[in-house]
């Protein structure tokens, strides 16, 4: 990809959890990340229902079980592979993606302008 930025190592988030990034300086909205092994979903960290941020403490986006990023404010639940909403307000609805690679380093790798 070209106009990249560097969010993170893979091993700086834990196998089967979550981690939350902030925005660029300047942007509202934050990032956050769920580490699957060597794969990694990253997410604007924004419910789709109000736009709140989905974590009501640090990087607690995951039900207990690690299956599901929930929302702390209205329950809603979403699936990691792709954001989709399977219960709650948003119904349907989708977290919005950020595209991520996993460098050859191990660099967690996003668009520039990502959280912007």
């Amino acid at each position: 990809m070209a106009d990249e930025r560097i969010l993170c190592h893979l091993h700086d988030i834990p196998d089967g959890k979550a981690r939350g990034f902030p925005g660029l300086p300047g942007g509202f909205m934050g990032l956050l990340a769920v580490r699957r092994g060597a794969a990694v979903f990253v997410y604007v960290n924004s419910c789709p229902h109000i736009g709140v941020p989905l974590e009501m403490m640090p990087d607690r986006f995951l039900d207990g079980a690690g299956r599901h990023i929930l929302c702390a404010v209205h329950g809603a639940s979403f699936r990691i592979e792709d954001g989709y909403c399977l219960s709650g307000p948003c119904l349907g609805d989708s977290l919005e993606a950020v595209p991520a690679r996993v460098d050859p380093e191990g660099m967690i790798r996003i668009p520039a302008d990502a959280g912007a």
